[in-house]
C-alpha cells in the first residue's frame, strides 16, 4: 500500500515539474524558456507520457512555435529537440498527424533561413524528418 502511494505521490510531483516546465516555455528570460525546453526535453526522452500530454497539445504546440519563431539558436535547437520527441509521444494518430501539419511551414522557415543557427536548422530538419515519418498520413 506505501509503495503504490509513494510512485503516485512521485508521479503527482514529475507532472508538476511538466507542468512548471510548459508554464516556464513562456517566460520572458531566455535562460528559463532553455532550461524549460531541456527539462521537457529530459522528460519526453525519459517516460511515455502521451495520456498527459494529449490534453495539453495545443499549449505544448503553441509554445514551442513561439521558441521556434522568436528564440535565436540554442533555444532553437532544443524546440525542434523537444517537438520531435512530442511526435513520438504523439505517436501516428491524429494528435501526432495534427501536431506535424500545424509545425510544418514553421520547421521548413527555420530550416531554410540562411541566418539561423546551424545547429537550430540540424534540429529543424531531424525534426522535420521524424515528425514526416512518424505522423504524414500522405506518401508525398
Amino acid at each position: 500500500g506505501s509503495e503504490a502511494a509513494g510512485e503516485q505521490g512521485q508521479e503527482e510531483e514529475a507532472e508538476d515539474r511538466l507542468k512548471e516546465h510548459m508554464d516556464s516555455l513562456l517566460d520572458k528570460s531566455t535562460k528559463m524558456r532553455q532550461a524549460a525546453l531541456q527539462g521537457l526535453r529530459l522528460a519526453f526522452s525519459s517516460k511515455i507520457l502521451s495520456e498527459f500530454l494529449l490534453e495539453r497539445r495545443l499549449m505544448l504546440t503553441d509554445s514551442l512555435e513561439k521558441c521556434l519563431k522568436k528564440g535565436k539558436g540554442e533555444e532553437q535547437a532544443l524546440a525542434g529537440t523537444v517537438l520531435t520527441l512530442l511526435c513520438l509521444q504523439m505517436g501516428s494518430g491524429p494528435e501526432g498527424e495534427e501536431l506535424f501539419h500545424s509545425l510544418k511551414p514553421l520547421l521548413i522557415s527555420v530550416l531554410t533561413d540562411s541566418t539561423a543557427s546551424p545547429g537550430a536548422r540540424q534540429s529543424c530538419a531531424m525534426a522535420l524528418g521524424m515528425c514526416c515519418y512518424i505522423a504524414a498520413a500522405d506518401l508525398e
